[in-house]
């Protein structure tokens, strides 16, 4: 799938503001020694937590489109300035081939794999469902729930006792907007595909959670995933009155994949401003 809009690292998007980068503390080391795979993760969510696994003491490689080098490169850059290793895996997700490689070459370039972050994912809004091509529907299938059962299937063999698999799911799968049919049922599957995963992992030594974000400032939203005249007003619905920044969801995902939640499987960490969620 070539670049457009409404992807989260799956498109071309306007760059992510540099607030919305990474964390603005400093690790404690709750993640050395770790290597991570997280999809997504030139920009918004899936570069917050990519920058906070490496701050925490975790080698990281990102998956992302190639036209999205420059914001990767960004990346990478600070994760290497947090004294960690940064790869960068440029691909398509919606590629059965790339997502069959592209563990095998992260953990070639890393020397393992502990957790693994399935982030990308692609938003577009529309009017009406009569408007939802069969094109547009499918690859939002492949991006957002098929890639991630690929990749995991690609990622066992290298996943060991104390490993951690981390799914973005969202608001959306119990909120869905009339504008995000399609967008919004690929969370909820998401949300199932992470608690079934997670009992079946579990006797491995797996630990399989999610994150679902409520309305968050990313490139996302003003490339398509939300209609314009809905931009003035996005995330002023939720009981804080504002939409989220990438960086207030990073340590939702640090502590999904450290040992403080080791005792913490088949959970959905709703983290959307008050919205109440089943």
């Amino acid at each position: 799938m070539r670049g457009g809009a409404g992807l989260h690292g799956l498109g071309r998007r306007p760059r992510t503001p540099r607030r919305a980068r990474g964390p603005p503390t400093r690790g404690t080391g709750r993640l050395t020694g770790r290597k991570a795979l997280v999809t997504g993760g030139d920009s918004g969510i899936g570069a917050a937590v990519a920058i906070a696994f490496a701050r925490e003491g975790a080698d990281v490689a990102i998956v992302y489109l190639p036209a999205e080098e420059e914001d990767a490169r960004d990346v990478e850059r600070i994760i290497t300035e947090s004294g960690r290793t940064a790869a960068l895996l440029p691909g398509d997700l919606t590629d059965p081939e790339f997502c069959a490689g592209v563990v095998d070459r992260a953990v070639d370039a890393l020397g393992g794999l502990d957790i693994l972050v399935n982030n990308a994912g692609k938003q577009i809004a529309t009017e009406s469902i009569e408007e939802i091509t069969d094109e547009q529907l499918e690859s939002t299938y492949q991006a957002n729930i098929l890639a991630m059962f690929r990749l995991v299937k690609a990622s066992l063999k290298h996943l060991q006792p104390g490993s951690a698999i981390i799914n973005t799911t969202s608001v959306q799968a119990y909120q869905p907007s009339p504008t995000l049919l399609d967008y919004a049922s690929t969370k909820a599957a998401i949300n199932n595909f992470t608690k079934g995963l997670a009992q079946q992992l579990a006797p491995r030594g797996i630990r399989v959670n999610a994150v679902a974000p409520g309305p968050i400032w990313t490139p996302l939203q003003p490339s398509g995933g939300q209609m314009p005249e809905q931009l003035p007003e996005f995330g002023q619905s939720v009981p804080l009155g504002r939409a989220g920044q990438p960086t207030e969801l990073a340590p939702a995902y640090v502590f999904l994949a450290s040992p403080e939640s080791s005792y913490v499987l088949g959970e959905t960490l709703n983290v959307n401003g008050g919205s109440p969620t089943p």
